[in-house]
């Protein structure tokens, strides 16, 4: 690839993907309540996901999905939808007593499966990654170059920029989990990642398709 067109992708891809998002907001919310490895599984389910889009758009079939826009349009506010739904549920979580031998409260398990399928699912419902590559790829692109190849390492440094990342916000918030004992600290972190997924599913309801 073309170097300098390389590095400012790289940028632009660190800026878009630092921008809390749907994606970062579920992922801080699980860690939070959960743990560390909690926030992890849930990265695992959103870099599925966008796996798919990046390998849709690499393939060449945007056109098939501006053909299928009505549908992810729907699809778009089933996620919505369902993100409200997590946020209430977090709001309305009742603190865990502290374990015995002062180990940090647990929030009821959930299975890994769920967690990581929803994260698949919020992630599928935000248009942000299919949105990025049909807008900015082009952009990136040296004509001098074969295009196909340029295309996959861009997508390849996508998902790595985009898993790097999102893992380093579960590190963060599993982190916060452990200073959490009291019923009040619990409370207001139930209430903070409720919070967190209600906006999430709010800012997704404020995008508009291209």
């Amino acid at each position: 690839m073309n170097s300098a067109l390389f590095t400012a992708f790289l940028l632009a891809t660190v800026v878009l993907i630092v921008i809390p998002g749907p994606n970062v907001l579920l992922i801080v919310s699980r860690s939070m309540r959960y743990g560390v490895r909690a926030g992890l599984v849930t990265v695992a389910g959103t870099a599925f996901a966008q796996a798919q889009q990046l390998v849709i758009t690499a393939l060449g079939l945007a056109s098939v999905m501006a053909v299928l826009a009505d549908g992810f349009e729907i699809l778009r506010w089933v996620g919505v939808a369902y993100l409200i739904y997590l946020g209430i549920q977090a709001f309305r979580e009742k603190p865990v007593p502290a374990a015995g031998d002062g180990a940090a409260p647990q929030a009821p398990a959930m299975k890994t499966s769920k967690m990581f399928w929803q994260a698949f699912v919020v992630s599928w419902t935000n248009p942000k990654v299919l949105g990025f590559c049909a807008a900015f790829f082009p952009q990136f692109i040296d004509p001098a170059l074969p295009t196909g190849p340029q295309l996959w390492t861009m997508c390849a440094a996508f998902l790595a920029i985009a898993v790097a990342l999102d893992s380093s916000y579960a590190v963060v918030g599993g982190r916060l989990l452990g200073k959490l004992k009291s019923a009040r600290a619990q409370r207001i972190r139930n209430r903070v990642t409720g919070g967190l997924l209600v906006a999430a599913g709010l800012g997704l309801a404020l995008v508009r398709r291209n």
